[in-house]
């Protein structure tokens, strides 16, 4: 997604990060946490959500983790369940509020996601309001 970026785009990262006091995933177990998620369920919303956050915790990229992890989750929904995230009805301070909360209570988070589905998966507006918001996410306030 990032390629021409950064010359690490799109390769599993090396080296351990954190963001705001979380550990994400020890790099060296990558490989194996990734290969756990891709074998995770994904009929359900509970389910894809579940996966959603385990992505987020593993943190596969040095860069560009959240914006990719947004749009694979939209990908998700559209393919199981005809649906996808209108991110505009999420305000940014509920959703960072939801993903440091989600380890460990992943309600919030299903609850703000699931107000905001809709059914307008091949909206080309839709898509890029998502974009846009995920960018928005991700600026230092």
């Amino acid at each position: 997604m990032f390629g021409g970026l950064y010359d690490f785009a799109g390769q599993i990262r090396q080296k351990n990060i954190s963001k705001g006091g979380f550990q994400f995933a020890v790099s060296r177990f990558l490989d194996k946490t990734l290969k756990q998620i891709e074998a995770m369920p994904e009929t359900t919303f509970d389910e894809i959500v579940d996966k959603y956050i385990e992505m987020n915790i593993a943190h596969p990229f040095m860069e560009g983790n959240g914006r990719c992890t947004r749009v694979w989750l939209d990908l998700i929904l559209k393919k199981r369940l005809g649906k996808c995230v209108d991110w505009s009805k999420i305000s940014k301070k509920d959703y960072m509020n939801a993903m440091i909360q989600c380890p460990t209570n992943s309600s919030i988070l299903k609850n703000l996601l699931k107000n905001a589905l809709t059914d307008k998966i091949n909206d080309r507006e839709m898509f890029m309001k998502g974009i846009d918001y995920s960018y928005y996410y991700e600026e230092n306030d």
